[in-house]
């Protein structure tokens, strides 16, 4: 047999004919249960996953009709085939019309029995596909590539192969618009998970009591509100890669739920008590202090080592030495150009909403542009505000720094003068030293490397030295302070 084994349920209640197939299918090599009632067959099916059913229709207690009416009301995901000896068009139309794939006459050989399940298998597989390849669509978004050549960058592209042909969790830490879901999709790409569903939540962006059924899904009913049945994102994402943006909003009660799915692959839809099994990359995200969170009792200990098995630190847009440009250049059309100085300006502005605050600056100078030509004008306010003012502390630093150093310079200059005495000398830095620290006598001896008992007996030599010779010193000497 080429084709994968199915995940197979026999419910007959003829003994010989179920084990029967049960024994040949199983000896095909396919994963086989077999019960003889329908209630048997419901209570496995809330307990456990099965691609394809075979069910008798009639059978004593629950028919086989009813047992499928009730996997259409409890929204149970498995692809039906009925069996009868007395089938008629409008029972064969009944079974279609709740959901059954085919509809088989006994007796039926064994071999056409597989190949009908086989053909029942790939629809499931199909509807799965559909139901994911919908979700991606609608959840797509336009794939973009880390810009730059800073070594901070260079050094995460570095993580991201590394760690890209691994199935191991990824916790992607930085501050808001630092590109944390671009690093994410790049990991996908250059993964084995590539040509499977790349779906993202953001945690911050739902309400506390509908996180659990955007991760997990639900049934109809669960809640109010819930007015039909949804598949949760860990579903939808079986096979690819889900990526959890902001997990450290995740609400603590919901921590274990994710702790579950990261440690087995199994979850429950928010009114199911049926278990499912899911394949899926974790890649979180947040920009808060995690270990932080975890000190404070705001994360789980056990989730956070489960999710930091890999951890990216992203560079903020004022450590990328180099990659303003570059992002400029890789933002605007060609058919805009970007003024020297304004270029200089958005160089030496800090950006604390990193990447995502230039792209917004670049736009809005976009629409404001006269003949594709940005210039400082098309600016926002705060951005040229902020460079005149940084521009103008800079300036008064140099100056100041500039007078300190001429007077340090003055102050060695008259060190060397003979006329001065070296207690006078000594005297005068004492006293220098003292007034800088405020009077704090501890502090300037510290700042002098004497002991405090030998500073005050400086003080006291300094009040009882001569007067006259402090008259002819002192007033040379403070012009250099």
């Amino acid at each position: 047999m080429t084709e994968s084994p199915i995940k197979l349920l026999l419910v007959d209640d003829d003994e010989d004919a179920r084990r029967s197939a049960a024994k040949w299918m199983r000896r095909k090599g396919h994963d086989v249960s077999d019960v003889s009632n329908a209630a048997e067959a419901l209570s496995l099916l809330q307990r456990e996953t099965f691609e394809v059913g075979v069910f008798d229709m009639n059978m004593p207690g629950m028919s086989g009709l009813e047992l499928l009416q009730r996997i259409h009301q409890e929204h149970l995901e498995i692809e039906v085939i009925m069996l009868t000896g007395q089938g008629t068009v409008e029972t064969a139309v009944s079974a279609m019309k709740m959901g059954a794939c085919e509809f088989l006459s006994k007796p039926c050989s064994l071999g056409d029995l597989e190949h009908h399940c086989f053909r029942a298998r790939e629809r499931c597989q199909l509807k799965k596909e559909n139901k994911q390849l919908k979700a991606v669509i609608s959840r797509a978004r336009p794939a973009a590539e880390l810009i730059g050549e800073s070594p901070s960058l260079r050094h995460v592209v570095h993580m991201i192969e590394k760690v890209a042909p691994t199935s191991k969790p990824v916790l992607i830490q930085g501050e808001s618009g630092t590109g944390k879901e671009v690093v994410a999709q790049a990991i996908q790409q250059a993964s084995q998970f590539a040509d499977n569903p790349f779906v993202t939540v953001n945690c911050a962006a739902f309400p506390e009591n509908l996180v659990e059924s955007e991760l997990f899904g639900h049934l109809k009913g669960a809640f109010t509100g819930a007015s039909s049945e949804k598949p949760g994102l860990f579903e939808i994402a079986d096979g690819g890669t889900l990526f959890i943006d902001e997990v450290g909003e995740l609400p603590l009660a919901l921590q274990p739920k994710l702790l579950r799915v990261l440690e087995d692959g199994t979850m429950r839809r928010v009114g199911c008590h049926r278990e499912r099994k899911v394949k899926v990359r974790i890649i979180a995200a947040t920009n808060r202090d995690v270990q932080s969170e975890v000190d404070a009792g705001n994360f789980r200990e056990d989730l956070f080592y489960r999710i930091n098995v890999f951890l990216i630190h992203l560079p903020t847009l004022r450590e990328r030495e180099g990659d303003i440009d570059r992002l400029i250049d890789h933002f605007l059309p060609k058919t805009h150009h970007i003024d020297p100085d304004a270029r200089d300006v958005l160089n030496r502005y800090p950006w604390p909403g990193n990447i995502r605050q230039l792209i917004n600056v670049l736009e809005r100078a976009m629409i404001l542009s006269d003949n594709c030509e940005i210039t400082l004008d098309d600016l926002p306010h705060e951005i040229v505000d902020y460079d005149q003012v940084s521009m103008m502390r800079a300036r008064r630093d140099r100056e100041s720094s500039h007078h300190e150093a001429i007077d340090e310079f003055h102050h060695i200059e008259k060190l060397g003068d003979a006329r001065f005495k070296l207690d006078d000398i000594v005297r005068v830095h004492v006293e220098e030293v003292l007034a800088k620290e405020h009077g704090n006598k501890a502090s300037a001896a510290r700042k002098l490397g004497i002991h405090r008992r030998k500073l005050y007996r400086l003080l006291d030599r300094f009040q009882c030295s001569d007067r006259d010779s402090h008259r002819e010193v002192a007033p040379a000497c403070q012009s250099t302070v």
